[in-house]
């Protein structure tokens, strides 16, 4: 622009000299246009509208000129078909002592190429009249460091290992990419009033008629003047970068009608309101970013001054800018702030696109003239353009990109926008479960799809803790888990109850890293709630094929007689819905989420029920709490069944499932129902008697029932002790007097004794059952200030009336057998997994009651138990 105001030299001889000039002016002229965008925006906009008039005249000014210099001017010097610089007209000429020959011919001995070939005068500006367009058509791209010359023939553009002299070359290589590159910024302002949408005063009718109205300007502009360059100016003047071959003067201001000047000013002045436009935007933009609070680390920067001015986004803007400036050759830079402006762009379609398809309900453009293909095809180039540009400036670009955006998605903003990716989701869940209804999994899909029916306390938060550990453990399968809890109730009342449960829930779920979701429902009738959540929670082929729900650990001392009927009417729903069942047993005991136990696992594995009871500790293994366990499988066979074959045939079907285990068949063998069975079921059947009888309140209900449970215990010799310690509720208060702690005290000291010594004890405790059954086994009176005399009367009565039913009789034989077998061997295994028995058809209160006494003897003595009961189908395979 002005040569003679360079600092650092000539910098047509020197490109480090016109790169230093590039810093010191820049980082002056940068300082000046953020004084006048820290003043406000007021006044960069009268600058705009004075900037855009001279702009205007100066594009007419060269369309003017271009006709004006029809004929051409300015002469270039050429040797050969080589451009020259450095070389005034008048002393283009090869005679000796003259400028060239001093070049050339400097040591002594002549150039080759400066001998062979001869110097002419060329016109660099040749004019429309000279046919140069059609010379203009072809690619003239070079490699760094050939010369600048008509044609591509080796022996005219290799250097040849020579001395350059003044002659032009290449300082990079060329292409058409690399055109795009450095063109593309230029273009880049039609995106200036959305960047200001904040500052219109109606964006949605001002963006669209701005931006194509600058779209088709430009776009007219750019390409007329290609076009009329390419038909008035010489080939070899075009590829001069800096205009070396003419003083380093501006092509087209040498064009310019009627002074040079009018481009001169004309481009300083666009210059500067381009770079304006930008200090006006980017801060403004860099601030709203920041008051969002999209990324934490700018949040200071969405301070405004008094005058509500950006001034630190400003500041930060400018930095930003001082270090692209600093660089010198702008040229390394282009490239990559293409890459930026293309994926701004690209995401912009992306997004129309997205919205379109999707059918966003809140997508309604004012545009009319808009289809999403144009938004695809938009999309498609700016790729496209990026990756032909510079591949590996594309990939930074997208790096970057990828790294703000996982910075936002994992520290950013709690707002939610609405994005593209977020309706992506939705349609692609809408069709998999679409495509997940189709038909049942196969069964080596299957995994458990979990709903934890969770218990709460007075005070609506989860009562079993170690129940979310547990089910976070399990969830190594990486399935669905959905945690439900009821509420007593009328909803209408309740709904903030149970809003505030909800988050109860969630907290305790982020606590134990359960990953699923979780609801609160209340219901006037518990039961009936606990079968709506089994029959209706899920969606689709996303649906919970897995229950698990808590022991009722305070059966038999609630007040309520048919505490346990809930607990029965869920286990009848899941199985009437073909779900399986897990009821986890002494749940307290149960590892942390952050513990690490060692051991055994042991599977009882009695009934067939689909290979539920392998997948289970399969899954809890691939726990970090369960890994360091192994699993043994038991099987029972009675004396005639061929235990070897057994044992064989089990461990090939575990080859098969590539599941690593020791199997042990235990064989049971008959024997006559011994006293203890008698006692149990007598006892069972006497407790169930006198509740029907007699309607006491809680108290003497307490009374009569620990009447006959003290009689059996009090005992060392004559009964079998009872874990009662172990399996009461977990959350239930120590309040119930002395004689009760020291009760139970006594039962825990008896239950460690009888692990080491139950084959001594079990002859005794028979004979003196038998004794006891034959002298009718009296009860002794329990005194209490409330039940006095009468209650125990009742008992004795009541006692010494009834006799066991047989059916009782051989439940319980069998119970009690299988425990003392499971108790002998897995007394220290980590978990016990066994099959859950189902639960009785009739509903009356005798039959329930005896199941859960039932699965009580079953479980006597084991610390950590889950019952198991599958939901009727085939959960693992061979098969890959």
């Amino acid at each position: 622009m002005a040569p003679w105001l360079s600092i650092f030299g000539d910098f047509t001889k020197d490109a480090s000299a016109m790169y230093n000039n590039f810093r010191v002016y820049g980082t002056g002229l940068l300082c000046v246009m953020g004084l006048i965008v820290y003043v406000g925006v007021k006044f960069v906009n009268k600058f705009a509208t004075v900037a855009l008039a001279c702009v205007i005249f100066s594009i007419i000014a060269v369309y003017a000129g271009i006709f004006d210099n029809i004929d051409g001017n300015d002469n270039m010097c050429v040797l050969g078909k080589r451009l020259l610089k450095d070389v005034a007209v008048a002393n283009c000429s090869k005679d000796e002592g003259g400028v060239l020959w001093n070049y050339f011919c400097a040591s002594g001995e002549c150039d080759p190429y400066f001998k062979e070939q001869n110097v002419s005068l060329v016109r660099g500006i040749k004019g429309l009249k000279s046919g140069v367009f059609f010379d203009n058509l072809l690619p003239s791209f070079l490699q760094e460091g050939q010369y600048i010359a008509y044609g591509l023939d080796p022996e005219h553009i290799e250097p040849l290992d020579r001395p350059s002299y003044n002659q032009v070359y290449a300082d990079l290589t060329t292409a058409f990419t690399i055109l795009i590159g450095i063109f593309f910024p230029s273009v880049t302002g039609i995106m200036a009033g959305s960047n200001r949408s904040g500052d219109l005063a109606d964006a949605q009718k001002s963006i669209p008629i701005g931006t194509i109205g600058a779209i088709l300007t430009t776009s007219t502009v750019y390409l007329s003047c290609v076009l009329l360059f390419a038909g008035t100016v010489d080939n070899l003047l075009l590829r001069d970068k800096f205009g070396q071959s003419i003083g380093g003067k501006l092509v087209v201001a040498n064009m310019a009608w009627p002074n040079q000047w009018v481009i001169l000013i004309g481009s300083f002045l666009s210059t500067l309101g381009a770079g304006l436009q930008s200090l006006t935007g980017a801060p403004r933009l860099l601030q709203a970013i920041a008051k969002d609070g999209i990324i934490p680390f700018l949040e200071p920067f969405a301070v405004s001054s008094s005058r509500g001015e950006p001034t630190r986004a400003l500041i930060l803007t400018l930095l930003i800018c001082q270090c692209g400036i600093l660089l010198g050759n702008v040229d390394l830079l282009a490239p990559l702030l293409s890459m930026f402006f293309l994926m701004c762009y690209g995401f912009v379609n992306l997004a129309c696109a997205l919205q379109t398809l999707l059918r966003t309900p809140n997508w309604r453009p004012r545009f009319k003239y808009y289809h999403w293909c144009l938004s695809l095809i938009g999309l498609t180039l700016c790729i496209s353009i990026m990756f032909m540009t510079s591949w590996y400036f594309a990939l930074i670009a997208m790096g970057m990109a990828v790294l703000i955006y996982k910075y936002i998605e994992y520290r950013g903003a709690e707002k939610e926008w609405g994005d593209g990716i977020r309706g992506i989701a939705l349609s692609a869940a809408r069709y998999s479960l679409l495509r997940l209804e189709e038909g049942p999994p196969h069964t080596k899909n299957w995994r458990p799809q979990i709903l934890m029916l969770a218990k709460l306390n007075d005070d609506f938060t989860p009562k079993y803790r170690k129940l979310f550990s547990f089910v976070s453990q399990l969830k190594a399968g990486k399935g669905l888990a959905v945690v439900v809890s009821l509420i007593h109730g009328d909803f209408t009342k309740r709904a903030g109850e149970a809003a505030a449960a909800k988050q109860a829930l969630r907290k305790v779920m982020d606590d134990e890293k359960v990953k699923g979701f979780c609801d609160v429902l209340v219901a006037s009738n518990i039961a009936d709630g606990l079968s709506h959540a089994v029959q209706t929670i899920g969606l689709g082929g996303m649906k919970p094929n897995t229950v698990i729900i808590g022991w009722p650990y305070g059966w038999r001392q609630s007040e309520d007689d048919r505490t346990w009927h809930v607990f029965l009417q869920t286990v009848r729903h899941v199985s009437a819905a073909r779900m399986a069942l897990l009821v986890p047993k002494g749940i307290n005991f149960f590892p942390a989420i952050g513990d690490k136990i060692a051991g055994n696992i042991d599977i009882w594995w009695i009934v067939h029920d689909g290979g539920l009871l392998m997948l289970l500790p399969f899954l809890l293994k691939q726990h970090r709490s369960w890994k360091n366990c192994k699993m043994r499988i038991f099987t029972v066979a009675q004396m005639e069944d061929n235990s070897i074959q057994i044992k064989k045939d089990l461990k090939m079907f575990l080859y098969h499932l590539r599941i690593e285990a020791e199997v042990e068949v235990v064989e049971m063998m008959d024997s006559d129902i011994s006293a203890y069975t008698y006692e149990r079921t007598l006892m069972m059947e006497q407790r169930n008697q006198m509740l029907r009888k007699l309607r006491l309140n809680k108290r003497e209900k307490e009374n009569v029932v620990q009447a006959i449970v003290d009689h059996h215990h009090h005992n060392d010799n004559n009964t079998k002790t009872a874990s009662k310690v172990r399996f009461a509720d977990p959350s239930e208060n120590k309040e119930a007097g002395n004689e009760e702690t020291d009760r139970e005290e006594k039962n825990e000291t008896e239950s460690e004794k009888d692990k080491d010594t139950k084959e001594a004890t079990e002859n005794d405790r028979e004979a003196a059952g038998a004794e006891k059954l034959a002298n009718n086994v009296s009860v002794s009176p329990v005194k209490d200030k409330k039940a006095g005399g009468d209650t125990a009367k009742v008992a004795e009565d009541v006692k010494s009336a009834f006799k066991p039913d047989e059916g009782n009789v051989r439940r319980m034989h069998t119970a009690v057998k299988l425990n003392e077998v499971i108790v002998n061997k897995s007394h220290d295994a980590q978990l016990v997994i066994l099959n859950l028995p189902g639960p009785p058809k009739e509903t009356y209160m005798e039959r329930e009651s005896n199941y859960m006494e039932f699965l009580e003897v079953l479980t006597e003595g084991l610390e950590r138990v889950l019952m198991v009961r599958g939901g009727g189908r085939e959960v693992i395979t061979i098969y890959s």
